[in-house]
């Protein structure tokens, strides 16, 4: 009475894969749009930090079930100073800006 262990396929594999990454790319231009200063931005500093937010949010989520991954964490440290960096860089720059990414972003400093 031994259950029947099935490998995956390659195939399988990499379907599971783009399945999860699609959501990710989704959310990913969905951020860009909402955050945008004109059409074709892509990398302004409130889109930096809008995108590294919602990766923040996606591996604080991840950390929670996952304790003792230790180099996740990592990542998410510097992902932190990243965004830290460009927010004072956006307050140096734009205050109207910055205190409007923050509020959108429910970022407190």
């Amino acid at each position: 009475m031994a259950k029947e262990v099935r490998k995956k396929t390659t195939a399988e594999v990499s379907t599971q894969d783009d399945s999860s990454q699609g959501s990710t790319r989704d959310q990913k231009k969905g951020v860009i749009k909402k955050h945008q200063t004109h059409a074709k931005d892509t990398g302004s500093p409130q889109v930096q930090v809008a995108i590294l937010t919602q990766k923040i949010q996606n591996l604080t989520d991840h950390l929670k079930t996952h304790k003792k991954d230790v180099h996740s964490r990592k990542g998410l440290i510097g992902m932190v100073g990243k965004r830290r960096k460009l927010l004072r860089y956006l307050q140096m720059r734009d205050v109207t800006a910055y205190s409007s990414i923050t509020r959108a972003l429910h970022i407190r400093k």
